[in-house]
């Protein structure tokens, strides 16, 4: 079972809290899952976002844990999920959407191109 508790325990993905969040969004791409443990639509999001680890850098922030990120962000519904690519937010998803529609998402986002040589990247590693 991929939740348990207060903590994400999806593998791949980094839990997020105040000390690392900032650092987390580097130069590389990165998706933020913004959730909290209550809610049925975020852990049934987990499955899906374990999935794009092998796109693209995936990490959850929980915002009961987090609330002055959150509402850095203007977060008002969860899950959110936002694109960070040089430390900005570059696209939102709210909601919980099949997984086809985040691989669209990924591809439609201004940094497109840099998810690709991120993939790339990554595929090569493998």
């Amino acid at each position: 079972m991929p939740f348990q508790g207060n903590r994400a325990t999806i593998h791949a993905v980094d839990d997020l809290d105040d000390g690392t969040f900032d650092r987390a969004l580097g130069s590389e791409p990165v998706v933020v899952d913004f959730w909290a443990p209550w809610c049925r639509p975020c852990k049934a999001l987990e499955p899906i976002l374990e999935q794009l680890t092998d796109r693209v850098a995936v990490a959850r922030l929980n915002i009961d844990e987090n609330p002055e990120i959150a509402i850095r962000y203007e977060i008002l519904s969860i899950p959110t999920v936002m694109l960070f690519a040089n430390g900005e937010p570059r696209g939102t998803v709210i909601g919980l959407r099949p997984l086809g529609h985040f691989e669209e998402w990924l591809a439609e986002v201004p940094p497109a191109r840099e998810l690709d040589g991120v993939a790339a990247q990554r595929d090569g590693d493998a």
